[in-house]
């Protein structure tokens, strides 16, 4: 391993509060990768010595963006579900069972190059690290090898076998949370970092989220809560509940939901490209903001409700649509996120931390956002690697 010098940076965001403000961001900048990690980061006037240097001629650098939220492991599309939709159906969760079907028949090799072009398209856009549920097999060995796929492209693996109740079980839920909470537990675990569940009209109430969530934790596993998006809920309440690391969604929320998550600590997952793509109201991260709400933004890229791996369009949609600040969207794309998956040594660029970064073809984050469905994104850094 040789140390690199990326200089000729004209702002770099490190997310480290030691150099002020919210992004930490420096101008006429530099950093150097040494071992995958970053080694130091200053002015440019300052940088060491190293065994090679690039130019990168006044582009910005941000840490690489941390997708804590996203569905890959799946066959198919819903793009007519999506059409209809543009023409005044509502979204509902039922469709994720045709979804279900299409998975349940397609092969591993092609459930996992689907995957590994999502994750390539994600790359391509900034992304570092990502988050890869599974709940579209929905039986103990289509969970299970759901699980096994994702874990080839990520160490952020959560099991959803409580997407929704599928249709073999429309008659008994409760022998479906049996299940859920038994076999299927039991073959997905070793390949979950996480456990998450749909609390939701048409999913899981709060008594079976809690049964699945308790299952989950006394197998070592962490909760995470799909929570309040299609109506107020119990959802973020169990969150907070349980500890959970995040509550996703949390596009309807009551006073004491945004009470709850403040005085928690639990992260408030906003997935705006669901918006978006179902028409429905965006969450309002500005009153979770200002009420202290530690906020994540995600793509939750899934083929029915959200079909977009793009963290550049979230951050877009967030400055646009939700009222955050380009310098609030970006953090929480980024820092956010890793807290959002309990990663403290993601999501900035400070001595030590990965060398997980995105090159933007722009002279400032606020391109981003500025500049929305432009790729900017010139190269994306994994370890110090190119993608």
């Amino acid at each position: 391993m040789t140390s690199l010098l990326l200089t000729g940076i004209s702002s770099l965001v490190t997310n480290d509060p030691a150099h002020g403000g919210l992004l930490g961001e420096l101008h006429d900048a530099a950093l150097v990768i040494d071992g995958g990690k970053i080694a130091w980061v200053g002015q440019r006037r300052n940088a060491p010595a190293t065994d090679a240097a690039t130019d990168l001629g006044g582009r910005a650098v941000i840490p690489g963006f941390v997708d804590s939220h996203s569905h890959l492991v799946f066959a198919g599309d819903r793009a007519e579900e999506f059409a209809a939709r543009m023409t005044g159906t509502p979204y509902s969760a039922g469709g994720i069972r045709t979804t279900v079907a299409a998975t349940r028949a397609a092969s591993d090799e092609h459930l996992t190059a689907n995957v590994s072009r999502l994750v390539a398209e994600m790359r391509r856009q900034g992304t570092t690290t990502v988050e890869i549920k599974s709940g579209y097999g929905l039986t103990v060995t289509d969970e299970a090898r759901a699980l096994q796929i994702a874990s080839q492209f990520t160490d952020e693996t959560t099991y959803l076998g409580a997407h929704v109740v599928p249709a073999e079980y429309a008659d008994d839920p409760a022998g479906y949370v049996d299940l859920v909470t038994g076999p299927m537990l039991d073959a997905a675990a070793k390949h979950s970092k996480w456990i998450d569940v749909f609390v939701e009209r048409g999913a899981f109430d709060a008594d079976q989220g809690r049964a699945i969530l308790q299952a989950g934790i006394a197998r070592g596993l962490q909760p995470r809560v799909h929570a309040n998006q299609l109506g107020e809920g119990p959802g973020v309440q169990l969150a907070v509940e349980l500890g959970a690391a995040s509550a996703d969604h949390c596009t309807h929320l009551a006073d004491a939901d945004i009470d709850a998550l403040a005085s928690s600590g639990v992260v408030a997952g906003l997935l705006p490209a669901i918006e978006f793509s179902t028409r429905s109201p965006y969450p309002n991260a500005r009153r979770l903001l200002d009420a202290g709400v530690t906020v994540a933004l995600a793509t939750d890229c899934n083929p029915g409700s959200g079909y977009s791996s793009s963290m550049p369009f979230c951050i877009a949609l967030a400055v646009r649509e939700m009222h955050m600040t380009p310098a609030e969207a970006l953090w929480s794309a980024t820092a956010g996120g890793a807290t959002s998956l309990r990663r403290p040594d993601l999501g900035h660029l400070t001595p030590g931390a990965p060398a997980d970064l995105a090159i933007l073809d722009a002279p400032s984050y606020l391109h981003l956002a500025y500049r929305p469905a432009v790729p900017l994104i010139t190269r994306t850094l994994v370890a110090g690697r190119d993608t």
